[in-house]
């Protein structure tokens, strides 16, 4: 047997060990038991497929952008129905990558520079908000509506000034939010849309996969999310001069788009001409943008791999288990807003999303007691007000700028009294009963 052979013959008894450690572990999971088993608001959900490519990305030790990633990258786009894909490490990552994009001198008078201004929420993560101001703009909130808890579209007229370049604006938990209305308002006014897709990757809107209405849509694949590779992130878009930006600047900014291992694809490393270095200086050290290193591990890649085949699989699960609860709920209406759906909207839901009513007999914080206290866990609506972060606080000393355009009254409400449980696919009856149960006895004893 050549050594070649008894490599990949010990590859595959390595694999197939992996199958049977996978089988092994998951025969030892304890049963379910009401109030005293956790029931996490997210988490992941892999089999055999998982660990066997992450094994088999670990065995070539490539541990840059590798294989994997290339497939992964190939597959997203497929998924999507968009030109370009690139993997990053994290969906945050992704924001700041795709909002650096728009900052770049290629785009010349429509690059977003230092002062120009970003119309979006405060009721949202802050990663959606932090790219516009470290990289020099100035962020522009409007208010939220309430059941779909996205942008009051009504309001981005008032919202506009000459120095508004661009929209950026989050799905909110898996419900996509009034996208004709942003993308007419963003047309008539020539500005860019950066459609922040991390909490809804497999919502549909009019009947296609949202992240692709936007100039550039962006991914997160945090445990938490639709999908996981533990950590990672993507950015998409169909304009081919927007992906050449967002790879060279995901890239270290560098002028040479050869990948990782690989040099001198074009054939003219050493015969270029660039700014003022010297003719023929080493393409690969030549920088056009300046850039990041944002770039995932192929092992990451390799985990997605496995995960985006389950992707709609993970979405009808959680599409399931979302109208399980409101089901169970439907008698709570008068106390509890309950979600709904933006018009044209088919979410892939992230969570299941409340905000008690005024007046009502019971507190938010009553509620989420009882859920923590059943073994429920729970979440805010993210920093809630975002303008009420202590990070607003230091802005305002400095003197540096944002406005707000009308009141946040509805982000308000959301930041006092709205919190959300899990619908993710990882999630049994059994487990959906327990939190329904929990929320009716904590309003109605």
């Amino acid at each position: 047997m050549t050594d070649l052979n008894r490599v990949e013959q010990l590859r595959q008894q390595i694999l197939a060990l992996t199958r049977e450690y996978h089988a092994a572990q998951a025969s030892d999971r304890l049963p379910f038991e009401p109030g005293v088993s956790k029931v996490s608001y997210a988490g992941r959900v892999f089999d055999e497929s998982e660990l066997v490519n992450l094994v088999d990305s670990s065995l070539d030790f490539w541990l840059t952008h590798g294989r994997y990633s290339r497939e992964f990258e190939a597959g997203l786009a497929s998924y999507l129905g968009t030109t370009h894909a690139l993997l990053v490490n994290s969906g945050s990552s992704a924001n700041l990558l795709a909002f650096a994009a728009l900052t770049s001198e290629r785009l010349g008078a429509r690059r977003i520079r230092p002062g120009d201004e970003v119309i979006t929420v405060a009721a949202g993560f802050p990663t959606t908000v932090a790219p516009i101001i470290q990289l020099g703009a100035a962020p522009v909130f409007v208010d939220v509506e309430l059941e779909t808890y996205n942008i009051d579209v009504s309001r981005l007229e008032a919202a506009y000034s000459p120095r508004v370049k661009a929209v950026m604006l989050a799905h909110t938990l898996g419900n996509p939010f009034d996208i004709d209305a942003v993308r007419a308002f963003c047309n008539r006014h020539g500005l860019w849309f950066i459609e922040d897709n991390c909490d809804a990757l497999g919502s549909e809107y009019n009947g296609r996969k949202t992240g692709t209405f936007g100039d550039i849509g962006t991914s997160s694949f945090y445990p938490p999310h639709h999908m996981t590779m533990g950590e990672g992130g993507a950015v998409y878009t169909d304009n081919d001069e927007l992906a050449a930006i967002m790879l060279s600047m995901r890239d270290w900014g560098r002028d040479c788009v050869c990948p990782s291992g690989r040099d001198n694809v074009c054939g003219r490393r050493f015969e270029q001409q660039f700014g003022t270095l010297p003719v023929g200086y080493d393409h690969k050290y030549v920088y056009s943008e300046f850039g990041f290193n944002l770039k995932a591990t192929d092992m990451q890649a390799a985990i997605g791999v496995a995960q985006l085949a389950k992707l709609d699989e993970f979405t009808a699960r959680r599409r399931e288990n979302f109208a399980y609860l409101r089901q169970a709920l439907r008698t709570l209406e008068d106390v509890l807003v309950m979600p709904e759906a933006t018009d044209g909207a088919k979410p892939s839901w992230f969570g299941y999303l409340m905000t008690v009513r005024e007046g009502a007999p019971v507190g938010r914080d009553e509620i989420v007691q009882a859920l923590e206290s059943a073994g429920v866990q729970t979440r805010m609506l993210f920093a809630g007000n975002m303008t009420r972060q202590p990070v607003f606080d230091g802005m305002r000393e400095r003197g540096e700028w944002y406005r707000v355009v009308g009141d946040l009254v509805n982000t308000d409400r959301i930041m006092n009294d709205a919190f959300w449980i899990g619908v993710y696919p990882g999630m049994t009856e059994e487990m959906l009963a327990h939190m329904a149960n929990v929320i009716l006895g904590s309003v109605r004893p």
